[in-house]
């Protein structure tokens, strides 16, 4: 064999070392994010988790809070609707549902987005008849929480949140359900209807954000 001929085969050899290192590391570089995506999915590494607020509303307190969550947090901001239309009087809409809670009646529900795609998922409700109101409840036992961060917000007409939390942490399985967040909202007893606006929505903001920092959700 010639030096020239050596000298090629040696060449030969090394880019043929190289290729083959280059290669050896390309997979346990796929590998590894590979194995941070799964984690991340199975909500272990979890840095900026998909975020749904989901909210019941009657009269837009509750949905007041709700904005001024995802101004804070981002994330997708969706309404729980009856297909039904609920009484529009105050005292019709009171007798209803207690009628509902009574009776454990779940009103049938307009479509919702599918929770399997979020990993935290905030709910906000107003505080009925000292408890949740059934379209809440039945939102709840239509869809599955196991390994989700549920995060429960309230609205109220002065009185507290009664059971709200409680429910949500008793119907929301398998879920880590943080500290709630709850205020004062209207009282539509007494004819006032949205009263988180204007300054007081400004204070409800600066409460929101207060609370989130309490329990590490900001953006």
């Amino acid at each position: 064999m010639s030096k020239t001929t050596k000298i090629v085969s040696l060449v030969l050899m090394v880019a043929v070392l190289i290729i083959a290192g280059a290669v050896i590391v390309s997979r346990r570089s796929n590998q590894a994010t590979t194995t941070t995506t799964t984690s991340q999915k199975e909500g272990k590494t979890v840095q900026n988790p998909k975020t749904l607020i989901v909210y019941y509303s009657r009269t837009g307190n509750t949905k007041a809070v709700a904005e001024i969550i995802q101004s804070q947090v981002g994330g997708d901001l969706v309404q729980i609707e009856t297909k039904s239309a609920r009484p529009t009087n105050y005292r019709a809409e009171v007798e209803q549902n207690e009628t509902e809670q009574n009776t454990d009646t779940l009103p049938a529900l307009k479509s919702l987005p599918d929770l399997s795609q979020y990993d935290r998922i905030f709910i906000g409700s107003p505080t009925w008849n000292m408890a949740l109101p059934q379209a809440v409840v039945a939102f709840l036992r239509a869809n599955k929480f196991t390994g989700k961060t549920v995060i429960p917000f309230n609205t109220n007409g002065g009185y507290g949140v009664g059971s709200v939390f409680t429910q949500i942490k008793q119907e929301a399985k398998g879920a880590t359900v943080l500290q709630g967040f709850s205020i004062k909202g209207g009282e539509e007893i007494n004819g006032v209807l949205l009263a988180i606006r204007g300054n007081r929505r400004v204070t409800v903001s600066k409460s929101v954000t207060t609370w989130l920092k309490s329990i590490k959700q900001t953006q």
